[in-house]
């Protein structure tokens, strides 16, 4: 079974039926034969922004939660080897979210689905 980890954009364009998020990734996310995971810093970053209203999600955050609940995706949460898979990265990218994702796709074994170009300066495989 192949194992996703979703990038926060991928993730609230999953969820909002966005036609920016190509059709063969959405099929993907939907198909039941693989693993889905989203980051429980997705979440947070999520959060953060639309608290600040840099980020405008469909419906409030918490019945916007429901929704991606609904699609029973594993969350992964931040463990200490994660941390010590960020210490380690180069910082080719400085975005905290991004780096804490690309650490936990590289410590998980996760093929990280995003169309962040920035992730194919770092050992990880990324998938759009």
């Amino acid at each position: 079974m192949e194992n996703y980890l979703l990038d926060t954009h991928t993730l609230i364009w999953y969820a909002g039926n966005d036609p920016r998020l190509p059709a063969a990734t959405a099929e993907l996310i939907a198909d039941t034969t693989v693993s889905i995971t989203i980051s429980r810093a997705t979440l947070w970053e999520i959060a953060i922004k639309d608290s600040l209203g840099k980020l405008i999600l469909p419906q409030p955050y918490t019945q916007w939660l429901q929704v991606v609940r609904s699609y029973d995706f594993q969350v992964l949460e931040i463990t200490d080897n994660h941390l010590n898979q960020l210490h380690t990265l180069p910082h080719h990218h400085r975005d905290p979210f991004d780096r804490l994702l690309i650490a936990q796709a590289i410590s998980e074994n996760l093929t990280l689905l995003s169309r962040d170009a920035h992730f194919s300066e770092y050992p990880v495989r990324v998938q759009w």
